[in-house]
């Protein structure tokens, strides 16, 4: 059987909810605020409370950008969206005494936002000081430093820690030193709507999102199975007749609120995850 860590969707910028995504919006269909096409027992199919009433909660993500060696945007994004799944594993927010719990099961059970700012020197240190994980990308290739992203339990949307609200949410544009290789068809992979254009910060909150969506959707084996594995993912844009195939194949799929740079109920992200597919899937 599969966990319902919770009761809803994906909201803005990066927002998840029944229907929403940390950029996400409400959506028709129930579901993510990222419309995840998922199965009746999804937990997207459950909106018994008002997530907009709800007290609302963010995700914040801090990338670690040094001016003289940033980060590959596709490092960046793949460590963002690993990040997510290591908070979303760890014993601190699933444990029923976990001194996160509270906060992860009240931030989705509200809009589920998501937002990333960047840090350097001083500021990046002071990050680090603060309760969270960080995560690192693999050796840096092409003259790029390695991706780091430290993501921190939820926080209320109006209460920000003081040296996490000072950072800067601009400035996160970031380039591949050289196209990223064919994804392996066994590792879960992330496909960005080719046809968006995101910063690096937004489409890190997507990608966060995208596997949230994928990690909401697996059963219980399958998740142990990827959190043992370390979460391989790797994070792409397909060809436009890809993406076509891929909304309509019934993985999961990131629709956004429409908070930030793009237009509300825009598809971001498909999750394509090995458990996920099967008939009629890409």
């Amino acid at each position: 059987m599969r966990s319902r860590p919770f009761r809803g969707h994906v909201g803005p910028g990066g927002t998840l909810g029944p229907v929403t995504s940390a950029d996400t919006s409400p959506d028709t269909s129930p579901g993510l605020s990222s419309d995840t096409g998922s199965a009746p027992t999804s937990p997207f199919r459950h909106s018994e409370t008002d997530r907009d009433a709800a007290p609302q909660f963010v995700l914040p993500l801090v990338v670690h950008i040094e001016k003289a060696a940033p980060p590959a945007r596709t490092d960046a994004l793949e460590t963002a969206a690993r990040a997510v799944l290591v908070l979303l594993s760890d014993e601190r927010a699933t444990a029923p005494d976990g001194e996160w719990t509270e906060a992860v099961r009240s931030w989705q059970d509200a809009r589920i936002r998501k937002v990333v700012r960047r840090a350097r020197g001083a500021e990046w240190r002071r990050a680090e000081a603060l309760p969270g994980i960080t995560l690192g990308g693999p050796a840096a290739e092409g003259g790029a430093a390695a991706a780091e992203v430290r993501v921190f339990p939820p926080v209320p949307l109006d209460g920000w820690p003081k040296d996490l609200a000072r950072l800067q949410v601009s400035g996160t544009d970031l380039d591949d030193p050289e196209p990223p290789p064919v994804p392996d068809p066994a590792t879960p992979v992330l496909w960005l709507n080719p046809e968006i254009a995101m910063s690096a910060g937004k489409a890190m909150a997507q990608a966060g999102h995208g596997a949230q969506l994928a990690w909401w959707e697996l059963d219980d084996a399958a998740r142990a199975a990827w959190q043992a594995a370390g979460f391989p993912l790797s994070v792409r844009t397909p060809s436009a007749d890809h993406w076509a195939r891929l909304v309509a194949s019934g993985l999961p799929v990131v629709r956004d609120a429409g908070y930030t740079e793009i237009a509300p109920g825009s598809c971001t992200v498909v999750a394509d995850h090995p458990a996920l597919r099967g008939p009629g899937r890409a």
